[in-house]
């Protein structure tokens, strides 16, 4: 246990043999169940996890009573992909009523000594879901690969649009916890399963008006020496920009059209409504030079302007960690309520 909360953590493991065993071997004491799920591996990935696990079980106990052993090997007969796994682990992890559930990946790339800085601020009920962000500072950027840093910064920003947490950044860290609450209250079944389920989750989260938290740490032991990547990018890019795009105006008609009726919709709809009869009319007046400014300046200022209301909207369901606060202290802002402005 942790803080006195049961402790869960999901390693999703796709042909990480040679890898996820060290992982198993250095999960921390307090962690009471680890469920290790290997998505239909080719290589030796799950008698490595069943050797781990037995071995782990053999010499320890967990800490909750309710529970027979630590180690907790899944696997897939088919892969599914990195979000099917994690779905699968916090599928079971809701089923036993884990207090605090945090994933780490099967290759090694994040410490687990780094982990009770994700859990932290939902233990001490500050929010209910927390994940790294490598773009806290300079310095934590240090060792990215350009192309990787470079990518990683356009999907967060559009993730801020499909998801509305505006104050947070990197969307695509793995390394992250989330509360029991969370996970009954989202919808769960329904996670995407591709390497997108990061930003979709973000959707689902934001969706229940649940604070999310921003924990700095380091890039430089991520892409360590042998670091590889399974991203096939001529499909994951089509395949997550349409579900951020889904997520996006799905978000602003079930919360903030149906549920909440904010003005700042109009102002996204009349927007890309102008820029598409600006396109329109010089498309269909044959005049390559006709430029119909007035529309598309006018479009572009509207699609702002329901950026900025969408941001101020959302903001109180941001919450920022500070670098000493994940190094242990105490100290965790959050930004102001609309009360805390104007006392």
């Amino acid at each position: 246990m942790y803080k006195n909360a049961t402790v869960g953590l999901v390693v999703p493991a796709y042909n990480e043999e040679g890898k996820v065993g060290t992982v198993i071997d250095t999960v921390p004491a307090y962690v009471d169940r680890i469920y290790v799920v290997d998505d239909g591996s080719t290589d030796g990935t799950w008698a490595e996890i069943t050797a781990h696990a037995d071995e782990g079980n053999r010499k320890t106990t967990p800490e909750a009573d309710r529970f027979d052993e630590r180690f907790v090997p899944i696997r897939h007969e088919e892969n599914r992909g990195v979000g099917g796994a994690i779905k699968t682990g916090y599928l079971r992890a809701r089923e036993e009523r884990i207090d605090v559930t945090a994933v780490v990946g099967g290759d090694g790339q994040m410490h687990p000594d780094e982990l009770g800085r994700y859990l932290d601020p939902i233990v001490d009920g500050t929010a209910e879901y927390a994940k790294g962000s490598r773009f806290s500072s300079p310095e934590d950027m240090v060792g990215i690969p350009p192309f990787r840093l470079v990518g990683n910064l356009t999907l967060s920003y559009l993730t801020k649009y499909a998801s509305g947490y505006w104050f947070l950044m990197d969307s695509q860290n793995g390394y992250a916890a989330i509360s029991l609450h969370a996970l009954e209250e989202i919808d769960l079944e329904g996670m995407y399963e591709y390497y997108g389920y990061c930003n979709d989750l973000l959707v689902k989260l934001n969706l229940e008006d649940l604070r999310v938290a921003d924990v700095p740490r380091s890039a430089e032991f991520a892409y360590s020496e042998g670091w590889d990547s399974h991203i096939d990018y001529a499909e994951y890019v089509p395949r997550v920009s349409w579900m951020l795009l889904r997520n996006f105006v799905g978000r602003l008609y079930r919360k903030h059209l149906l549920r909440e009726r904010d003005p700042f919709v109009l102002c996204y709809g009349a927007g890309v409504g102008l820029v598409l009869k600006s396109i329109r009319d010089r498309v269909g007046s044959g005049d390559e030079r006709s430029t119909p400014w007035l529309s598309t300046v006018g479009g572009v200022l509207l699609f702002l302007l329901g950026t900025l209301l969408d941001a101020r909207a959302n903001r109180d369901l941001c919450v920022r960690v500070d670098r000493d606060s994940a190094r242990g202290d105490d100290a965790v802002q959050r930004r102001p309520t609309d009360r805390q402005r104007n006392d």
